[in-house]
């Protein structure tokens, strides 16, 4: 086990009643120093034990992976080595409990995996545990293994060699940094000055000691409509300095992004506002307006306003409540196009000649933040918070909107782009002009806190 104490539990997977043929973690962040997953494992075998593997961002290329392990049963000790399981196409993990054995007996297992965010080294892998069956013959065993890669790792999956997982089975995925810090909560990490807490998903700000505080709050941005549409507008986005806070836990709620209007003729074309954000009980941060949708709905208000839609309903939405970012840029008739949403430092652009509306930029006023915490939109070395989603073109367009800077997603003919998860970027537009079908618009991207003081 690390001996790092700052661990954060980034996901949990418990198999249910079905089973399940493996346990897998994705889009692992790339924020942390080490990664450290538990495992307690039981398979549907009808052996006593079973084996079960590893493998990395879904590589099963033969030769990737190679591993040594010492491994005894309560009566003899060995050692073997190898590279790894089906020559070489995936980690071999060790023993684990399987249906076969003592009933409601589970595995324990921990795998711990230094600098995996790396982009130039390979990545070893320690792997120590046991098949405890409280039966005369039991496994323990110690695994160094090695992912031969310097791709940084952003999946990790663990399946059984001859069946599925039973219920029960748990796996806790944890990011291990080395900032410490005065609070708990959060991904930790630290500059030259400053101690950054970063909260992705809701949570809690726990000071170990009074502390004078900034915090940054941003919203989720708003779901781009479909059919002649306009994109989302940005999350709210609102900075608190010196926030004098005690020895006691605050909550911290990230709001997710509106989803997308679902194309189609009928009122699902429209996006869905997004989630507020807040920090304790300071004013919460607004969600994205959503864009608007030809025959169902102007552009909506929200942190940035969302961009209206082409023909008609080409109004765009306005930034309600103030000072949390900028209006949408407003549709166009002829030719008809939707305009982009706004973003925390512009405001969304109107079509010119029949080419959707650019999303509106974001803020780089906190690029420091950025560099510290690789959130938000980095952009030639500057870092982007809160950008608006880009607006549809007609169907001749030689462009739709580009998404502003700070995650902002782009407009399209076809399917809307997705605003950037943790930046509260606004989805951007699909067109669908007269599609019964039809395409969806790109949902907004979830928002994010960050707090910050001084070392």
């Amino acid at each position: 086990m690390p001996t790092n104490p700052n661990m954060v539990a980034i996901q949990t997977v418990t198999v249910g009643s079905g089973g399940a043929a493996s346990i897998d973690f994705t889009s692992i962040p790339q924020t942390y120093t080490d990664l450290y997953i538990v495992l307690s494992l039981r398979s549907a075998h009808s052996s006593t034990d079973d084996d079960w593997y590893m493998r990395i961002n879904g590589v099963s290329t033969g030769g990737t992976y190679a591993n040594r392990r010492l491994y005894g049963n309560g009566a003899t000790a060995s050692s073997a080595s190898g590279t790894g399981g089906t020559s070489g196409a995936q980690i071999y993990g060790g023993w684990n409990n399987s249906a076969g054995g003592t009933a409601s007996t589970f595995s324990n297992i921990s795998i711990y995996i230094p600098n995996y965010a790396s982009t130039s080294t390979y990545k070893s892998i320690s792997i120590d545990g046991v098949q405890e069956a409280n039966a005369t013959t039991a496994w323990a065993y110690i695994n160094a293994a090695l992912f031969q890669s310097n791709n940084a790792i952003n999946q990790v999956t663990i399946t059984s060699w001859n069946s599925t997982w039973a219920q029960h089975t748990t796996a806790t995925l944890y990011g291990v940094t080395s900032a410490q810090g005065s609070a708990t909560g959060g991904i930790v990490t630290s500059d030259a000055n400053y101690y950054y807490h970063t909260f992705v998903a809701s949570g809690t700000f726990t000071p170990l000691k009074s502390l004078s505080c900034d915090v940054l709050v941003v919203a989720g941005g708003g779901g781009g409509s479909s059919r002649l549409a306009g994109g989302g507008g940005a999350g709210g986005l609102l900075y608190y300095s010196n926030q004098s806070l005690t020895n006691t836990a605050y909550t911290v709620t990230v709001g997710a992004g509106g989803a997308g209007g679902s194309g189609g003729n009928s009122s699902t074309s429209l996006g869905i506002v997004g989630n507020n954000s807040q920090f304790a009980s300071l004013t919460a941060s607004t969600g994205g307006g959503r864009g608007g949708s030809y025959q169902f709905g102007n552009g909506g208000n929200g942190g940035s306003g969302g961009g209206g839609a082409g023909l008609i309903n080409m109004t765009a939405g306005t930034a309600s409540p103030s000072g949390q970012g900028n209006n949408g840029g407003a549709g166009a008739a002829s030719p008809y196009a939707g305009g982009g949403g706004g973003g925390a430092s512009a405001t969304g652009s109107s079509p010119v000649s029949g080419n959707g509306g650019a999303g509106g930029n974001g803020s780089s006023t906190y690029s420091s933040w950025g560099l510290a915490t690789s959130t938000g939109q980095n952009s030639s070395g500057t870092y982007y918070y809160a950008g608006g989603g880009g607006g549809c073109g007609d169907a001749n367009a030689s462009s739709h909107g580009t998404g502003g800077l700070g995650g902002g997603g782009a407009g399209a003919g076809t399917a809307g782009v997705a605003g950037t998860a943790n930046t509260g970027g606004g989805g951007g537009a699909a067109r669908n002009e007269f599609d019964a079908g039809g395409v969806t618009g790109g949902a907004g991207g979830s928002g994010i806190v960050i707090v910050r003081y001084a070392k």
